[in-house]
């Protein structure tokens, strides 16, 4: 299984990501040095939103599709899944 997901900074922007494992990549976004160095300067951060996929090939393909995604689009996004 896989997942795209977006996380809201604690200064109101937004991080997408794609991972195997969400639970652990949040852990990694919020508490190691692992994570992303864009997350890392603005924790704590929160999931906003996310999808699973069924393919690695689908993954990326949503990812980049999301990443395009003005703000407003990405806000429309996550205000759909509430």
């Amino acid at each position: 299984m896989f997942f795209v997901y977006i996380l809201e900074c604690a200064d109101k922007t937004l991080y997408i990501g794609s991972t195997t494992d969400l639970e652990k990549r949040l852990y990694a976004h919020n508490n190691l040095k692992t994570g992303a160095h864009y997350t890392k300067i603005r924790r704590p951060v929160s999931l906003v939103y996310s999808e699973t996929l069924q393919t690695f090939a689908d993954m990326r393909a949503r990812e980049a599709e999301i990443k395009r995604l003005s703000r407003a689009e990405k806000l429309l996004l996550i205000s759909s899944e509430s």
